[in-house]
């Protein structure tokens, strides 16, 4: 793997490496985006970040904002699966998004990168309702990736202002213990609640997707949905994700 670019800014250090075509994000040895053109489907935690927008038909997810930008890679998929109308981006680090735009192509005009404190952009927002947020905040400390908001009440009830009527929230935890203890199902969760949840996780690491939607989904829409792709159907090995998805219990929602 060869070294494209590095940076020291403080107590941080960045790099971008490439092995082929696929790019790779490093913050103080911690991989924070992977992206490969050529081969969309990274087999790690990217992959669990943008599938669930396949709970919904095509064209019905028209506005995404990402927290916690990275490189750009889940940018890059939704951009090649989906193809939004508009996509914001909101990270706090410069560098990351000077990366992204420069090394991982996340720009044009359907993307908008801001810099800016996530939590505060989030709680002085007032524009356009999301169809799908994601938050993938995370820091590193002693080389282990860390959520860096906390998820409780008032950070899921602030995310839930910037969602629309059908929307739907994916949050990417560090470990299953940390979703199952967040608002989104622990005590004090957020009410009235969502209408359907699912827990998504693979096998090269021990990241936990919750995903969280303001209406009824199956694991089998989803499953159904992904089979029109052909670089992502399951029945195909050389685009199988590699994913394990769980339906959650959320409290006051009857499971078949």
């Amino acid at each position: 793997m060869s070294l494209l670019w590095e940076r020291t800014a403080g107590a941080t250090h960045y790099e971008v490496r490439q092995a082929g075509r696929s790019l790779r994000l490093y913050t103080n040895g911690v991989l924070h985006s992977q992206y490969n053109p050529a081969r969309p489907l990274t087999g790690s935690v990217w992959d669990l970040l943008f599938l669930p927008v396949f709970f919904y038909p095509p064209g019905q997810v028209r506005r995404v904002l990402v927290l916690g930008v990275g490189g750009g890679a889940v940018i890059q998929q939704l951009r090649r699966f989906v193809r939004p109308e508009r996509i914001v981006g909101v990270d706090l680090n410069a560098v990351h998004l000077s990366v992204a735009r420069r090394f991982f192509a996340v720009k044009g005009r359907d993307v908008q990168l801001v810099r800016a404190n996530a939590v505060t952009w989030v709680s002085q927002y007032r524009g356009a309702p999301f169809d799908l947020i994601i938050d993938d905040l995370f820091s590193d400390v002693d080389g282990e990736p860390q959520r860096a908001v906390y998820a409780d009440r008032a950070w899921v009830d602030s995310l839930r202002g910037c969602l629309s009527e059908q929307g739907m929230i994916v949050a990417n935890f560090a470990s299953r213990p940390e979703l199952m203890m967040s608002a989104y199902l622990g005590n004090g969760a957020s009410r009235p609640g969502f209408h359907s949840g699912f827990y998504l996780s693979t096998g090269q690491n021990y990241n936990a997707v919750g995903v969280f939607l303001n209406k009824p989904a199956t694991t089998r829409q989803l499953r159904e949905r992904l089979r029109k792709v052909p670089q992502l159907d399951p029945r195909r090995r050389a685009a199988r994700p590699g994913y394990r998805i769980r339906t959650l219990k959320l409290a006051g929602v009857q499971h078949d």
